[in-house]
């Protein structure tokens, strides 16, 4: 479809984005939650162009929520991994749903490389890791081994201009 509609199953070509476009995502990755208001004084657009703005991104698939970025030490989630899985070739939807069901799991890519998986998990304690990784993942059929790094310590890093990019892939540099 000429509208960017989807086409049994293919994902929509995404329209590129302006300067506005990404100085209104630079300013909602740093705070989200910014008011309609104070993002179209930033942008010098007007609310309705702003709110309207917003909504296409999140439409588009560009934003695809909103969060806080959480302390887990501070949340009672005081031991954090990476964990590398090796699986079964062509498991991978199998697995991930099998991973998202795991309490702690914060995040799942499927990579290439010495291994397939990467995991990333919040637990309150090394107990509970240990149980995690030794009777949860290893118990799926489809993993044949893993490998766990335990994060001593971790930083966040914020969101500031340069980090999103251009249509060429390289960094966007333009300042708001």
């Amino acid at each position: 479809m000429a509208d960017g509609g989807d086409h049994a199953g293919q994902t929509p070509v995404p329209r590129p984005l302006d300067p506005i476009d990404r100085d209104i995502l630079r300013m909602l990755q740093a705070d989200g939650r910014a008011s309609i208001r104070s993002v179209a004084e930033r942008v010098h657009v007007s609310r309705a162009n702003a709110y309207a703005r917003i909504n296409r991104l999140i439409d588009d698939g560009v934003i695809r929520g909103f969060s806080a970025r959480v302390n887990h030490e501070r949340a009672g989630q005081g031991a954090s991994a990476y964990i590398t899985l090796k699986i079964v070739q062509n498991s991978w939807r199998t697995v991930r749903e099998q991973l998202q069901a795991l309490p702690g799991a914060a995040h799942i890519a499927l990579v290439s490389g010495d291994f397939d998986v990467l995991l990333l998990v919040h637990t309150p304690d090394n107990r509970t890791l240990r149980e995690l990784v030794l009777t949860r993942l290893q118990s799926i059929p489809e993993v044949l081994s893993t490998r766990t790094l335990l994060v001593f310590e971790e930083t966040d890093l914020d969101h500031a201009p340069g980090q999103l990019t251009g249509p060429d892939g390289a960094p966007d540099t333009e300042t708001p």
